[in-house]
């Protein structure tokens, strides 16, 4: 039985691509680095603010340089990170159908803890989200299934009851490493092609989607259990 939804942030509730790239072309500049066209961050993305730095840079960037690039991308995003940002067409009707059907929502994201919150916080109403988790200094990124764990762990609720929600192959490695399904949401940063490919159970091409997947696994459930019951 689904009682928890948990939904990647960037690419799947909301539309960040445009400042990111920003933010990391203007760090990359800063250091008399190449940049890239804001389409190529749909790849570079997903893995956390680190790795995201690591990939921009050229290759055989010494450390400390990639360190500074970092810090500056850090600094400009602390500026600009809801420049662009928006919540994608229809996800608060979705927040707001799950409610209703009894179904609680988080928030598991490698972006840094401060930066989820500030997101959220700043784009959708204050009861929309169970719990919000983003990258913490002492804990493992996605894939590792570790703050699935943690935020099931804090809301009293099953692993198995959990529904992983993404736009990338590091969801759905993240829901399954967890045990647990996931849902890709063709929309994202990465497309259908990469979701089917990593294995993901349903892709969503429009949040109602989501709610209709979620509803009817529902239904589904509660007819194996009145056929056992029989």
């Amino acid at each position: 039985m689904i009682q928890l939804a948990v939904f990647d942030l960037d690419g799947t509730l909301v539309d960040s691509l445009g400042d990111l790239a920003a933010a990391s072309n203007k760090a990359l500049e800063q250091n008399g680095l190449p940049v890239h066209p804001t389409e190529s961050y749909r790849y570079l993305v997903g893995n956390g603010v680190r790795k995201l730095i690591e990939r921009a840079v050229p290759e055989g960037t010494p450390p400390e340089k990639v360190q500074k690039v970092f810090e500056d991308f850090s600094a400009n995003y602390e500026k600009g990170c809801l420049d662009r940002t928006r919540p994608y067409d229809g996800i608060k009707e979705l927040l707001s159908d799950l409610c209703k059907m009894g179904i609680r929502c988080a928030v598991a994201s490698n972006k840094p803890d401060e930066f989820s919150h500030r997101i959220t916080d700043a784009l959708f109403d204050s009861d929309a989200f169970s719990l919000v988790r983003g990258k913490l200094e002492t804990a493992k990124t996605k894939p590792a299934p570790d703050i699935v764990y943690s935020i099931c762990e804090s809301l009293d609720i099953p692993v198995e009851n959990a529904v992983m929600i993404g736009d990338s192959d590091v969801d759905v490695i993240t829901a399954h490493n967890a045990g647990i399904p996931c849902i890709g949401c063709t929309w994202g940063f990465r497309g259908e092609e990469e979701l089917k490919a990593a294995g993901a159970e349903f892709t969503a091409d429009t949040p109602k989607d989501i709610a209709d997947i979620i509803k009817r696994e529902a239904e589904a459930d509660r007819s194996l259990k009145t056929e056992e019951t029989v």
